[in-house]
């Protein structure tokens, strides 16, 4: 008899979730650098060391107590029903997106994700949908809807993250692919201790701490030569 443990996890959603996170979906997730584009441009980020270190501060600062939280608070409220706290977590994140790129990023990843999913006929009737949705509540959607779990859609949201984050440098840096794969092997286990840690946060310990993020960001909208939208 095989000793070898059952997997608990559904394969049919896994195979959702691959498809949520994947480079292919088209959203335009591959335009956007979050501010990545700017610190790189200004010379904090110049390396496999400085990158290690920028992206282990978004994850800590950012990710974990901004996104995450509020991804696992949505993917509940879509479970329950509950369009009032869907509308409040969209404005919330919205609100603490501090640029204009970061706010316009969050708005048109969502716009676009929800047309997708429209198109596959996967928006449900109820709860309505916030005004303006942001990417955040509608990947929720889109992991609820295929039976993703809320701590398997966090990890999926913070490794999409992560891929994208790479590519920008890959793309900006002279920046190689084997040290890319240390970088992820150097923060895979961040990302899953991320979503601990999210997961143990209370409403009003929720709050990005970014100020180095929010000043690229800003100097990226008058960016003479970019690549990225972001």
């Amino acid at each position: 008899m095989s000793t070898e443990p059952v997997s608990q996890h559904d394969p049919l959603a896994l195979a959702g979730l691959m498809q949520l996170v994947s480079p292919a979906l088209p959203i335009g997730a591959f335009a956007w650098s979050q501010g990545l584009e700017s610190a790189l441009e200004l010379g904090w980020v110049d390396d496999e060391a400085s990158l290690g270190e920028w992206l282990a501060g978004v994850l800590d600062d950012g990710l974990t107590r901004c996104e995450l939280p509020v991804l696992a608070r949505v993917h509940r409220a879509w479970a329950e029903g509950d369009a009032d706290a869907l509308a409040h977590w969209n404005d919330w994140l919205q609100a603490n997106r501090e640029t204009r790129e970061l706010l316009e990023e969050e708005q048109r990843l969502g716009g676009t994700l929800v047309r997708l999913l429209r198109s596959l006929d996967q928006v449900p009737v109820t709860p309505a949908m916030p005004e303006t949705p942001g990417y955040v509540v509608v990947f929720a959607l889109a992991a609820r809807v295929r039976g993703v779990s809320r701590e398997d859609a966090m990890l999926g949201f913070a490794w999409a993250w992560l891929e994208n984050q790479l590519t920008v440098a890959c793309k900006a840096l002279p920046l190689g692919q084997t040290s890319a794969q240390r970088l992820v092997e150097r923060l895979r286990p961040a990302l899953v201790a991320a979503v601990s840690e999210a997961l143990a946060l209370e409403d009003d310990d929720l709050g990005p701490a970014l100020p180095g993020l929010a000043l690229a960001s800003a100097l990226h909208e008058t960016q003479y030569s970019r690549l990225f939208r972001s």
